[in-house]
């Protein structure tokens, strides 16, 4: 006889050591699928390089998922690899899709994350019909792997998100807001940001895995959606809320080399879509995220 665990429904994640996978599996693993982990270590999971088509073939045929979160990616925009952010973005993605659309067990959602970045500079209130303009290899890397994701949509049911900023613990101090509560917790003198003035949106990241684990459930998801708070914070008041937080103030100087050149001022993305596709949204103020983060060890 089957055990309850063998009769529950498979989901595929990819990249499931990384800061959003680690989250995106227990929600998943709580709303009842059991997790077929993939990255590119292994680690608790399935090593699987996305690169190497034939193993990616076999792995999706093996896995058998009613539903696959794809997030296995280079996602640090300053990353430096050029080749390495398109090899792994594009065609690694594309090897994935080919093992999906090639198997007996077709899944019921293909949940594929692209960015935010895509928009490039735009700048308001960014809804899924503004153009994209992206402004650097990540960026390309991104919506590239959209067009080619489209080649799929006759035998794949894909779904593909545009995060915008999200954070919380675990991300690398290389991130911006991580950057800021590090800081914090050490009790540092000062910190070197760029411009203090320029808003941005920033997300919870148990809130995005909450809505992705939302969208492999849905049956009409094949579209693309913004994933986003829908709130605008600016530098100075991060760094306000974490000296409420934290009770420390330290010296924010701006370092000119951190400061770009045209750089949008405001943006904040619509998720009007989204909601309209699942329902609301989970609500987490964002110095509910940075006492988090200042609490707690990644």
């Amino acid at each position: 006889m089957a055990s309850p665990s063998d009769r529950a429904p498979i989901a595929l994640l990819t990249g499931a050591e990384g800061f959003t996978g680690r989250y995106v599996r227990a929600s998943l693993e709580r709303a009842g699928y059991r997790v077929a982990a993939w990255s590119h270590g292994g680690g608790e999971g399935e090593a699987v390089n996305l690169l190497d088509r034939d193993a990616t073939l076999s792995a999706a045929a093996q896995a058998r998922p009613d539903v696959v979160v794809h997030l296995a990616a280079i996602s640090f925009v300053a990353h430096g690899d050029a080749d390495e952010i398109y090899r792994v973005n594009v065609v690694g993605t594309r090897n994935l899709l080919e093992g999906l659309a090639a198997s007996e067990h077709k899944p019921r959602r293909v949940l594929l994350a692209s960015s935010a970045n895509v928009y490039g500079n735009a700048e308001g209130s960014v809804d899924e019909q503004v153009a994209p303009a992206p402004q650097n290899d990540y960026a390309v890397s991104k919506l590239a792997m959209e067009f080619m994701a489209n080649l799929w949509r006759s035998q794949l049911p894909i779904t593909i998100t545009r995060p915008f900023n999200y954070t919380g613990v675990g991300q690398s101090d290389k991130f911006l807001i991580p950057k800021i509560v590090s800081h914090f917790k050490r009790k540092a003198d000062h910190i070197e940001l760029g411009n203090l003035d320029v808003s941005r949106d920033f997300y919870d990241v148990r809130g995005v895995a909450e809505i992705y684990t939302r969208l492999t459930e849905s049956a009409t998801a094949d579209d693309v959606f913004n994933v986003c708070s829908g709130q605008e914070y600016s530098l100075r008041e991060v760094i306000a809320l974490m000296e409420s937080i934290s009770g420390h103030r330290m010296d924010v100087r701006v370092n000119p080399a951190f400061v770009r050149a045209n750089e949008v001022k405001r943006l904040r993305g619509d998720a009007g879509r989204l909601a309209r596709a699942i329902g609301p949204l989970p609500q987490i103020p964002l110095r509910d995220t940075l006492e988090w983060m200042y609490r707690n060890e990644a």
